[in-house]
């Protein structure tokens, strides 16, 4: 299940999400180059500038969810809301995830479905991309970054990401495996989170985190992880930051746990006035 080349190819089947000051948000369906629909929504900047040149007008930040979230989920919608302020946003769903087709392989594939919203991103009309991702999404955004070269995103923003696999060091970490690699844990998967898993293992493993890290140069990097995190403890985000080098900042957030639920306003307004200045 290891990731080939990048590409989509979008049916616009596009219609209005929902009203955003006074302009409807696109959904479609992405088609990934493995043949997934990926269902995704892109919201228009919240604030228009009349400067040419602006931030709302060129950047567009692509969310990458976590593991059992989708595009839907009202902490996503939150984030998307807040991110708005600063460019526009597209959202999908990961396959297996919500409406998407597909089942999940839990971080390997993934990255094409991010590339296929990233070009669809960059097809409409914006310049610059800001990819942020949060727990799985946060080792998405790293090894699409480490992989996907042509265009990379101008910036990269990974948050509550694992540094490496197979981690079982915590509770939560061993209920999500046997979440994943056991038949009853997949059918809880289906019907209590809405995530279709793979059966398969991964076979080659891919490309973990933190030897993606080291492949995303020159484009900046930004780590961010909360002290209180109960899925992946402090040497993940501090390994990843030290493969980092010069080129990665880590935010260690205090009182923060994991991913899109524990991201605050504050933090992601940091995160946009980050991507704003160092995105080209």
């Amino acid at each position: 299940m290891s990731a080939g080349s990048a590409g989509h190819g979008a049916r616009s089947t596009v219609r209005p999400d929902r009203e955003t000051s006074g302009r409807a948000p696109l959904r479609t369906f992405l088609r990934t180059s493995d043949g997934v629909r990926i269902d995704s929504v892109y919201d228009p900047p919240a604030v228009v500038y009349d400067a040419p040149g602006s931030p709302s007008r060129d950047l567009v930040f692509v969310v990458a969810h976590g593991f059992t979230g989708d595009a839907h989920r009202p902490h996503v919608r939150r984030i998307a809301g807040t991110l708005a302020r600063y460019g526009a946003v597209v959202t999908f769903s990961f396959r297996g995830h919500g409406l998407s087709g597909g089942h999940s392989t839990v971080g390997d594939r993934e990255v094409l479905d991010l590339a296929a919203a990233v070009a669809w991103a960059r097809g409409l009309g914006h310049p610059r991309v800001v990819t942020v991702g949060f727990s799985m999404g946060g080792s998405v955004v790293l090894r699409h970054a480490a992989l996907h070269r042509r265009p990379a995103p101008d910036a990269v923003v990974s948050v509550s990401a694992p540094a490496r696999w197979f981690y079982r060091g915590t509770a939560p970490m061993r209920r999500l495996h046997w979440m994943v690699t056991r038949p009853e844990g997949r059918l809880v998967g289906r019907y209590g989170f809405r995530t279709r898993i793979h059966h398969r293992t991964w076979d080659p493993v891919p490309l973990s985190p933190v030897e993606a890290v080291p492949r995303i140069a020159p484009a900046p990097l930004l780590i961010v992880h909360g002290d209180r995190d109960g899925y992946f403890p402090l040497d993940h985000p501090r390994t990843l930051a030290a493969a980092a080098g010069d080129h990665g900042e880590f935010w260690l957030e205090h009182g923060m746990g994991h991913a899109e639920h524990a991201a605050g306003e504050d933090l992601l307004r940091r995160i946009g006035d980050w991507a704003v200045a160092r995105a080209g």
